[in-house]
């Protein structure tokens, strides 16, 4: 008997033109790293009394749907995940490169379907209805580069057979984490040790009454950028700007050449005043709970930037 090898897993996913409505084609495969996407349905213990100390059976509960996906960041595959939580980009063409530019508070934001299969069971789990709530990065100087993302899926569908056709599949080509860069009011912020920034659309589960157990939709909330940034205490930079309450521009990248790059911009993100503890005869760190807003000018929060060689998402 064949066993589920995550070795063999499959991910495919399309977007959907109506929500919760698997789509009949436009899959690609995606890479992935872990997956627990899925449905779950729990059990209220019965509350029933005069049958003596046995408990009666108990009753099912809602179906949920909520789950982690961690994917890598990479230069192609990653720009259907931004399509996902921001919306379709605005993308341009130089003689081949194009530049697709995402921007947070999009009134409407599109849904998936999310397929992630073991064939050696053989089975199918296909999600649909996913939308993207969070997205968790973290910047390191060595590592592999990932993205956590909160994902809310309205229902799952248990196949025997995939059901997402011939795949379109694009190269993997990972960003590396000694390519990242993080700069204020545009100019290289130095002696960061680590950083890490979360984007969140609040996703509103619609929690109606229906005879499935599942929700209707989850509708984006107000969206959220925040992060810390630990850096080594050789200015006072960081904490000038905390203490004068004004906001400033911050940008957190990777790039490999003009044609391959992604950069997350903050535009308006403010500093808390931080403590400079000293715990031994190391160097000093300091670490900044920033939280980003949406700059007056601008009108928007957050530009995503992605340059690469794929035509359109």
């Amino acid at each position: 008997m064949a066993r589920a090898r995550g070795a063999n897993a499959i991910m495919a996913a399309a977007f959907e033109t109506t929500y919760g409505v698997p789509p009949v084609s436009g899959f690609r495969k995606l890479p992935f790293v872990s997956s627990n996407l899925g449905e779950e349905q729990g059990l209220i213990a019965s509350d029933l009394l005069g049958y003596g100390r046995e408990p009666l059976p108990p009753t099912r509960d809602v179906v949920n749907n909520d789950g982690d996906v961690v994917v890598p960041i990479d230069l192609r595959n990653f720009g259907n995940w931004l399509k996902l939580f921001m919306g379709a980009p605005s993308s341009t063409d130089a003689t081949g490169v194009r530049t697709h530019v995402f921007t947070s508070g999009a009134v409407a934001l599109p849904s998936m379907t999310v397929e992630v299969g073991l064939p050696e069971v053989p089975s199918y789990g296909q999600n649909f209805g996913v939308r993207g709530n969070t997205m968790r990065v973290q910047m390191q100087r060595s590592g592999l580069l990932t993205a956590t993302l909160g994902l809310i899926a309205q229902g799952e569908n248990k196949l025997v057979a995939s059901a997402a056709g011939t795949l379109a599949e694009a190269s993997v080509e990972r960003f590396s984490p000694f390519q990242g860069a993080i700069t204020r009011g545009g100019q290289p912020l130095g002696s960061v040790v680590s950083a890490d920034f979360t984007y969140t659309n609040n996703l509103d589960k619609v929690e109606v009454i229906r005879g499935d157990g599942r929700i209707e939709d989850a509708d984006p909330g107000m969206v959220m950028m925040s992060g810390n940034v630990t850096v080594r205490f050789a200015n006072t930079v960081l904490l000038d700007q905390a203490t004068a309450g004004t906001p400033v521009e911050l940008t957190f990248g990777w790039v490999t050449d003009a044609a391959r790059s992604l950069v997350f911009t903050a535009h308006a993100v403010y500093l808390p005043r931080a403590k400079t503890p000293v715990t031994g005869p190391n160097g000093v760190q300091a670490t900044f709970a920033w939280q980003a807003a949406k700059d007056m000018t601008l009108g928007k929060t957050v530009t995503a930037t992605l340059i690469n060689n794929v035509a359109t998402y």
